[in-house]
């Protein structure tokens, strides 16, 4: 097990996973104009199949909203 950090939240979960493998436990549904950053670094969602989570990583999820 190792821990992450999902929005300044701590997670523990199986070593070796991919980043979409998190989201999709807990992003039912993935809506446009959400982005997922690693480490401050916005991860494509194309990558998100290939990156790999290390210990201690810090995910932001961030999702666009309408306003003025």
């Amino acid at each position: 097990m190792i821990t992450i950090y999902i929005n300044n939240e701590a997670q523990k979960i199986k070593a070796e996973k991919f980043l979409n493998e998190v989201l999709d436990g807990i992003l039912q549904n993935i809506a446009f104009g959400t982005a997922i950053a690693v480490n401050n670094k916005v991860i494509s969602k194309n990558d998100w199949g290939n990156y790999s989570l290390k210990e201690d990583d810090k995910i932001l999820i961030i999702k666009a909203s309408q306003g003025g």
